[in-house]
């Protein structure tokens, strides 16, 4: 993906040949009350491209945000890219029921991209949820699939799976933890080789202390941004989804900002030095 000539309309073409927008709205830890309202508030500034979960307990409000915005602005819902998750793998059967209490609850009448949250449950009950994903898309209720926090070594399991059976592709995308603070060469880069996109789900560092480094604070006066501009810039250039969550209008408003300055690839090899493996919520990407 180019950086250069990036806007808020773009989008990635993913393995399977379908299209994400490059940026995404996060909904995680927003209460059900506020959520509809704060997906309103991001469709409206621009974004196409909204993530909820099963875990967040907020899909249906996610779902009636997304409709509410149809609605009103003429938009089809097919402009609308809209993500959810599994929340335990626990077998195919109850997968199964999963995803279609997911599609009961948003709906939207399909889902555009549907990840496996995490990747406990042993090998045998992963490749089961991964087999009932499967069989979902195949129905038409799911466009693209994909995993989230799953480690190199539950990527290699899916990878031998798939060369047995080519029912069971490739996930188009894995959504993890990744910020300047926790680059994760390895497991980028082993994604990148085998054509997984990859989606930052924290790429405003859950607004912890290192939002205040020296560093991107400099960076963002020197362009005449706010950290979080240019942490997400950061995302953007590197490749990247990022996900950043707000409740607050403005700060969904500005965090669409980020196509009218390019951060020097010297200052992206800057804050890639900053890497510290720090973790801002959970990593199960070593569980067996």
């Amino acid at each position: 993906m180019a950086t250069t000539a990036l806007s808020l309309d773009s989008k990635l073409k993913l393995r399977d040949g379908n299209e994400i927008p490059i940026l995404g709205f996060g909904t995680y830890d927003l209460p059900p009350e506020d959520t509809a309202k704060a997906v309103v508030y991001a469709l409206r500034a621009g974004y196409r491209h909204i993530d909820s979960a099963a875990w967040y307990e907020n899909e249906k409000e996610c779902g009636e945000g997304i409709r509410q915005f149809c609605e009103e602005s003429g938009v089809p819902r097919s402009e609308i890219f809209f993500t959810t998750k599994l929340k335990q793998n626990n077998g195919y059967v109850r997968v199964k029921r999963a995803i279609q209490a997911s599609l009961e609850a948003c709906q939207l009448g399909y889902i555009d991209l549907y990840l496996i949250h995490g990747p406990e449950g042993g090998p045998r009950l992963r490749k089961e949820s991964w087999q009932a994903i499967c069989d979902a898309q195949k129905e038409g209720k799911l466009k693209s699939i994909g995993i989230s926090t799953f480690g190199i070594r539950h990527m290699e399991e899916m990878i031998r799976a798939s060369a047995e059976n080519t029912d069971l592709p490739l996930p188009v995308i894995n959504q993890i933890d990744l910020h300047p603070f926790r680059t994760r060469t390895k497991l980028v880069a082993f994604c990148k080789s085998h054509g997984i996109a990859l989606e930052a789900w924290a790429p405003l560092i859950r607004g912890g202390k290192e939002f205040n480094d020296p560093l991107i604070k400099q960076l963002a006066e020197k362009h005449g941004k706010t950290p979080a501009q240019v942490l997400l810039r950061y995302s953007l250039q590197k490749g990247y989804i990022p996900l950043p969550k707000s409740s607050s209008e403005v700060r969904i408003k500005q965090n669409t900002d980020l196509f009218g300055f390019a951060l020097e690839d010297d200052e992206v090899a800057s804050l890639d030095k900053l890497d510290k493996d720090l973790v801002t919520d959970w990593d199960p990407s070593e569980c067996p």
